[in-house]
């Protein structure tokens, strides 16, 4: 780590308060000099935006965008000083106790005032740092979630009644729906940036590439090309080369790809999934945010409106501004369903601090800490400031050309599942909350727990008091619910559903990925194999309590779920630790309950490939 600030000063730092308040601003300086000293002496001194005091570090008070203090920061970045703003004297003390936190777990000054941009919590720092010495342990596997053993079976008729029921309760209810819908296309494309790469137009013949590489995936690119959605368009582009016509047929081939990857027009390999064409309709192309819209109105509807809330990197806003807008209005006009739609990013205070190889803070070239997005596990906290009864949760990348009916009776079915178990809890919540339940009472709610939620209770729950199982069952039972539909397995990669056990031995539902799991172990690997379904990412949430409470979902986070992964930084190799998985670790804590649904609800698009599946062409 970069040489610690306390050592460059020996015993004492310099903390110059700037406001224009003249009381408050010389209030807390005498407050704040006359707190306990500790290893390092702090010293504190005010002053006023137009009077700059040498220090080691600046407190600014001011609004956001305040102009009086633009003189000032400038001057503090030209100098290098370090400083950091706040709204009022409200946080000041909170403030000034993580920088010496900072300080005390060796961080420069300028570390503070980076950390501090972020709003990432001196703590969580911390214990990243904690982890990475650690490491984080494997998942163990009891046995994997199978039909009637944790996971519901649902036939067609009782999905319509499901369904039914739904309806009949939607507009007391407000719904959104939420698309995780930041990540790049780029593995989409991975097999055709890598011919780009290797290929040579003058030299080769892509037969012979296809054959030297065994490159199935080119091959099967190339036969099914005009299938594609957007082969008129990249085709057109590459017959305006003026050298068209002297193309060799293999170098149309080329050029096209290279023409759907690089050419500024398309660029797809570097664009959202979200807004690429997924689909060809008569008269048009349809991206994924169509199909979510689209998806939408046709079952997470409520009172004459729909809303959908997409999870994007920001410099993507414009690009689903405009295809949202470009469809929006057809779709309402078709459905008689209004659409509200809103964005929100991964919030910068869930970054995590990436380490070298010897779990030491990684440094950029100009001295500053590396901080990388958390991954999608990050994004329970863009769930956790949504404001709706039900969330309907699926990944961009998941949408269907002919399979809409199927796909909105299951989630409405899903949907009609999640309210009547809601229904049971509640009533069931409220009524040990009276404290005067039977015994008879208390045991129809553990039956309810165990064969309709399917959470493990222990066997010898009888020996305890009516009081200690009432307290006991309103800790099981106050928690959010997630219904999560599950298709068979058929070999996709990713997640299932298993049993877990937890280090005091608790067994749970939980969603798992292979890589949270000792494949090294035998036994485990066996239970990973037995494995009957797969986690497509169709979930339905309840957020709110039997009070009508939103959860504070971050509660319900297991932060011992997370990854350690290695990336590439600068030519050095770096690693990075992920927030447990949204639809893993990070939802840990909640009601689990996984529900069959049929394969045709899942239609996936992992490579471009994928499109010519009959899901993604037109019937």
């Amino acid at each position: 780590m970069e040489e610690n600030i306390t050592k460059q000063h020996t015993d004492s730092i310099s903390v110059i308060i700037y406001s224009d308040n003249v009381a408050q601003k010389h209030e807390w300086k005498e407050k704040l000099n006359s707190f306990e000293k500790e290893e390092v002496t702090f010293t504190f001194n005010a002053s006023g935006f137009s009077n700059l005091i040498a220090g080691d570090i600046a407190i600014l008070v001011a609004p956001e965008d305040n102009p009086a203090t633009n003189t000032l920061i400038k001057t503090f970045n030209k100098n290098l000083t370090p400083y950091i703003t706040i709204e009022n004297f409200d946080s000041i003390e909170s403030t000034v106790s993580n920088l010496k936190k900072a300080i005390k777990h060796g961080f420069t000054l300028k570390d503070f005032s980076q950390i501090y941009s972020l709003g990432i919590d001196i703590s969580k720092i911390k214990s990243q740092l904690e982890t990475f010495k650690k490491g984080i342990s494997k998942i163990v596997l009891e046995r994997p979630a199978t039909i009637k053993d944790g996971i519901k079976p649902l036939s067609k008729k009782e999905a319509a009644e499901y369904a039914s029921f739904f309806e009949n309760k939607k507009d007391k209810l407000s719904f959104k729906k939420f698309v995780p819908a930041s990540g790049a296309a780029t593995r989409m494309f991975k097999f055709l940036n890598e011919f780009l790469l290797n290929f040579d137009p003058t030299e080769d013949t892509v037969n012979a590439y296809i054959n030297k590489k065994k490159d199935e995936a080119l091959k099967v690119f190339i036969i099914g090309a005009d299938k594609f959605p957007f082969f008129n368009d990249a085709r057109e582009e590459s017959r305006k080369n003026p050298e068209y016509n002297n193309w060799t047929k293999d170098q149309r081939y080329y050029n096209f790809i290279k023409i759907l990857l690089t050419d500024e027009k398309f660029n797809y390999a570097n664009k959202p999934k979200g807004i690429l064409p997924f689909h060809q309709y008569e008269g048009f192309t349809a991206t994924p945010v169509y199909e979510h819209l689209k998806e939408s109105v046709a079952y997470a509807d409520s009172n004459g409106k729909s809303h959908v809330h997409f999870t994007i990197s920001e410099e993507h806003l414009d690009g689903f501004l405009d295809s949202i807008q470009e469809v929006k209005e057809t779709i309402e006009k078709e459905s008689g369903t209004k659409i509200e739609f809103d964005f929100s990013y991964q919030h910068k205070e869930t970054d995590t601090i990436a380490v070298d190889m010897n779990n030491k803070p990684f440094r950029e070239s100009n001295g500053e800490l590396l901080f990388r997005p958390g991954g999608h596990g990050a994004l329970i906290e863009n769930l956790n400031r949504l404001e709706s009864d039900v969330v309907f949760i699926k990944n961009i990348d998941n949408v269907s050309h002919n399979n809409v009916d199927a796909i909105a009776l299951y989630k409405k079915a899903l949907a009609g599942i999640l309210l009547e178990l809601q229904e049971k809890v509640f009533g069931y919540l409220q009524k040990l909350e009276q404290d005067n339940s039977t015994k008879e009472e208390i045991n129809n709610i553990v039956d309810f727990a165990r064969n309709e939620l399917f959470l493990n209770i222990p066997a010898d729950i009888d020996k305890y008091t009516c009081e200690y199982k009432m307290q006991y069952l309103q800790e099981l039972l106050n928690r959010p619910i997630r219904i999560c539909g599950m298709v068979k397995n058929e070999g996709e990669p990713g997640g299932g559903p298993f049993w877990v056990k937890s280090k005091d031995g608790k067994l749970s539902l939980q969603i798992v990925e292979s890589s949270q799991i000792d494949l090294n172990n035998s036994s485990q690997s066996e239970i990973l194999s037995n494995a009957t379904h797969f986690n497509p990412v169709d979930l339905v949430c309840g957020l709110k309590n039997y009070k009508g409470k939103y959860f504070d979902l971050k509660n319900f986070v297991d932060p011992d779920t997370g990854f350690i992964v290695v990336k590439n930084r600068m030519g050095h190799d770096v690693k990075s630790y992920e927030l447990p998985g949204l639809w893993n670790g990070a939802m840990a804590g909640w009601i689990t309950v996984f529900v069959e649904v049929p394969l045709d609800t899942f239609n996936p698009v992992k490579t471009v490939n994928d499109l010519l599946k009959p899901s993604h062409q037109p019937q």
